[in-house]
């Protein structure tokens, strides 16, 4: 907790110093800038002094040119010194910039060892695989009671179709003594069927269509 005081501590005192090293700053660069002014308005009285007088008087006009020769060696001086402070406050801007940045970097990364204090990789796995098996043992589960129940003995297969077997004989039987009992009629004479040999003939056709339909699921 100490360490944590005194980290933010020191944090204050480094912006509280940055933030008054900009203000010192941008209060001297605002001194310069005042500064020349006043020597671009007194370079150009200068050069207006020094045209007047550069036919009347050329004396007047050379003292006036070397006036305005050391106002323009001021400047430039000043200028100099104006340019060295605007990048010394960009410089401690931008160092203030990544002080804070690296302060939250810093912090996220604390936040994530705490979040990661209780988690290690091996903790990770053991628990995908208890995930993972628990998933197993669901499935298994809904599988088992998808299947039906089955109610009493099971069925012996080779029961059931020796049993079809016998179903088909008789059925195949059956329709061989109808066609049997059918009357041959002379192809000469007219055929004429009696209303009970057209219900047999019904009967056998019906027949014949539920062996063929058997016969395919057999087939199956």
């Amino acid at each position: 907790m100490a360490s944590w005081l005194s980290y933010f501590a020191g944090r204050r005192d480094t912006r509280a110093s940055a933030r008054d090293a900009i203000v010192t700053l941008r209060e001297n660069l605002v001194m310069l800038e005042k500064k020349e002014d006043y020597l671009n308005r007194k370079i150009e009285e200068e050069l207006k002094k020094a045209k007047a007088n550069a036919v009347s008087n050329k004396n007047v006009a050379t003292a006036a040119l070397r006036r305005k020769k050391a106002h323009e060696t001021e400047l430039d001086r000043i200028s100099g010194q104006r340019l060295t402070l605007e990048t010394q406050i960009n410089t401690i801007e931008s160092a203030n910039i990544n002080a804070e940045i690296m302060a939250a970097m810093k912090k996220g990364a604390d936040a994530l060892k705490v979040v990661h204090g209780s988690m290690s990789i091996d903790k990770v796995d053991a628990t995908m695989d208890s995930i993972r098996e628990e998933m197993e043992v669901a499935n298994e589960i809904s599988e088992a009671i998808s299947n039906p129940l089955t109610v009493g003995h099971e069925v012996d297969e080779d029961e059931l179709k020796n049993e079809l077997a016998e179903l088909e004989q008789e059925q195949l039987s059956e329709l061989l003594e109808g066609a049997d009992r059918v009357p041959v009629h002379s192809p000469s004479g007219p055929s004429r069927i009696s209303h009970q040999d057209a219900r047999l003939q019904t009967k056998e056709d019906e027949e014949e269509r539920e062996l063929r339909e058997l016969q395919a699921q057999l087939a199956m």
